[in-house]
C-alpha cells in the first residue's frame, strides 16, 4: 500500500507534463515544417505550383527566386493559358513554375521558368499579352534588376 501512495507524487506529475508538452511541441514543429505553415501568415504554403523544374540548388522555397510574395496573386483562366503560351514561346524547352500578377510594376504578369538547362527565368507579359522582358538568373532584392542577364522585346507595359 505504501508504494502505490507514492506513484503519483508532486514531482512525477510535474515530469509526466513536462514529457507531454514536450512530444506535443515537438510533433507540432515537426509537422508545420514538413507543410512549410508558419505564423508569418505568407499564403507560400497554399500557392498552387503549377510545374516542378526547378533547379535543386534551390534557395528556401523550392524554387530559384523563393515562395510566392503575398502581394502576387496565381493566374487562372484565360490569363494563364495566354502567359503560359508566350513564356513558353520564349523559352523553348523550359518549365514552367507558377505564373502570376507582377507586383514589382515589370509588367502586368510574371511566368517563373526554368531553362532546360536549370538556370531560373521569368518572363513579363503586359495586360496586352505582350511579352515585356524576360530576366534569366537570380532575380536581386525588389526595385533592383536579375542579377543575370536581361533582354527586351520591344513591347512596352
Amino acid at each position: 500500500m505504501n508504494s502505490k501512495a507514492k506513484r503519483w507524487t508532486p514531482e512525477r506529475i510535474v515530469v509526466l507534463m513536462a514529457l507531454a508538452f514536450g512530444i506535443t511541441a515537438g510533433t507540432y514543429g515537426i509537422a508545420s515544417a514538413a507543410t512549410g505553415s508558419s505564423s508569418s501568415g505568407s499564403s507560400a504554403a497554399s500557392a498552387p505550383q503549377f510545374a516542378a523544374g526547378a533547379p535543386s540548388a534551390a534557395p528556401s522555397g523550392g524554387q530559384p527566386w523563393g515562395r510566392q510574395r503575398s502581394d502576387e496573386t496565381p493566374l487562372t483562366g484565360d490569363a494563364l493559358d495566354k502567359v503560359t503560351a508566350l513564356a513558353k514561346a520564349k523559352v523553348p524547352g523550359g518549365t514552367i513554375d507558377r505564373v502570376e500578377t507582377d507586383a514589382d510594376g515589370n509588367a502586368a504578369y510574371e511566368a517563373h521558368m526554368a531553362k532546360a538547362d536549370g538556370t531560373p527565368v521569368t518572363v513579363y507579359v503586359n495586360k496586352q499579352f505582350e511579352v515585356v522582358s524576360v530576366e534569366s538568373g537570380m532575380p536581386g532584392p525588389p526595385g533592383r534588376p536579375a542579377q543575370s542577364s536581361s533582354s527586351s522585346s520591344g513591347a512596352s507595359a
